[in-house]
């Protein structure tokens, strides 16, 4: 149910560190103006979806579904929201979750620690969140990633919500020095390699920096072209792994922040266990067709493993999209599968008729027979 795609020994020391463990999901929530780009991202169907995506995987996760939700998950041009993936483990296995408002333009609304900041222009600015507000964002990430591990959870796995978030980390991956481009993933079927090339050369051109120049500073880098998401988890993540195992949940965003990890440590002088991280997402990202996630991972020495959770047999069209390379990944579903199957044991079929149950409650909840 899990394969490891790089750094094998790491991958397979880290599972049997944890293995029958029940961790402890935190969630970051951020916003970047980027994904309000016309066809940047498929994780809703339009750009007015797309601004309450966050909020409304926020919602499903904490509440699961309800009649009338606040916020209704968006549209999608295919497939079914990876909230519903999320949501069905760690409801069913009592995965403990918290969430965290990294940069909202409003508060979601479930509970949550708001640290106060705010979402990130469009990184085409080069001027994507003041330098200030990065350094908080990191030092409060060293602050909770100590606070976290000092609980009572096997291992923590750290998701985000952040649309537009594989634009900002191709951007951050390429000013701190990796050949990224051509490389990540997107909600699309097909990566829209062209378009997020453009926006993130144009952000970087106007940051100041063109390439063959030398990599960035790491924070400053962030603070040009990056988003609310990566300081913090990065921070956390690090602080973390000084006392427990880290699961980074996701696949080109969270490969982004591993390698601005790998930066800070040099620039920042942070101490952290580098073996007790890896990165955990699912096998849609790692075998997408039109990306290179294995080859991203080697450049960035990151330990990437997947589940091999499919829907093909799914008598639901909306989870059978998956396997069409419709949406992939979102809220940790990747790293939720992965520690399902580590904690309870779950194979393919616990896993399929948990995540079929809450689209058909969900389906119930809005009237709908959800075929």
């Amino acid at each position: 149910m899990i394969r490891i795609y790089s750094q094998l020994e790491q991958g397979l020391a880290w599972q049997g560190q944890v293995r029958g463990q029940c961790p402890l999901m935190m969630l970051t929530l951020g916003f970047t103006a980027t994904g309000l780009l016309p066809g940047i991202s498929a994780a809703g169907a339009t750009p007015v979806d797309r601004a309450y995506t966050a909020l409304a995987d926020a919602e499903f996760l904490v509440f699961g579904p309800r009649p009338r939700p606040q916020f209704p998950l968006p549209p999608l041009q295919a497939g079914a929201s990876p909230a519903l993936i999320s949501r069905a483990i760690i409801s069913e296995l009592a995965i403990p979750l918290r969430l965290i408002n990294a940069g909202l333009p409003q508060a979601p609304p479930v509970p949550h620690l708001s640290l106060g900041t705010q979402p990130a222009r469009c990184l085409t600015t080069g001027q994507a969140m003041p330098l200030e507000q990065v350094q908080r964002l990191w030092h409060a990430g060293l602050h909770w990633g100590s606070q976290l591990a000092d609980g009572d959870t096997g291992y923590l796995l750290l998701a985000e919500c952040v649309v537009g978030g594989t634009t900002t980390a191709l951007a951050l991956l390429t000013a701190l020095g990796l050949d990224a481009l051509g490389r990540v993933n997107s909600s699309h079927p097909v990566c829209n390699h062209a378009q997020k090339q453009q926006v993130v050369l144009q952000g970087l051109g106007r940051a100041g920096w063109q390439p063959g120049d030398p990599p960035l500073d790491p924070l400053i880098a962030v603070a040009a072209i990056g988003d609310p998401m990566q300081p913090l988890v990065a921070g956390m993540a690090m602080a973390a792994s000084r006392d427990q195992p880290v699961m980074l949940a996701g696949g080109t965003q969270m490969l982004a922040v591993y390698s601005l990890m790998m930066a800070l440590a040099e620039t920042e002088a942070v101490p952290w266990r580098p073996d007790r991280v890896v990165v955990g997402t699912t096998r849609w990202v790692a075998e997408d067709p039109s990306g290179d996630t294995i080859g991203l991972a080697q450049l960035t020495h990151a330990c990437l493993m997947a589940t091999q959770l499919s829907f093909q047999d799914s008598r639901f069209a909306a989870l059978r999209a998956y396997e069409q390379g419709f949406v992939k990944e979102g809220v940790g579903a990747g790293a939720c599968a992965i520690a399902a199957h580590l904690y309870c044991n779950w194979g393919l079929s616990e896993l399929c008729l948990a995540v079929e149950r809450v689209l058909t409650q969900k389906a119930c909840c809005e009237g709908q027979p959800g075929h």
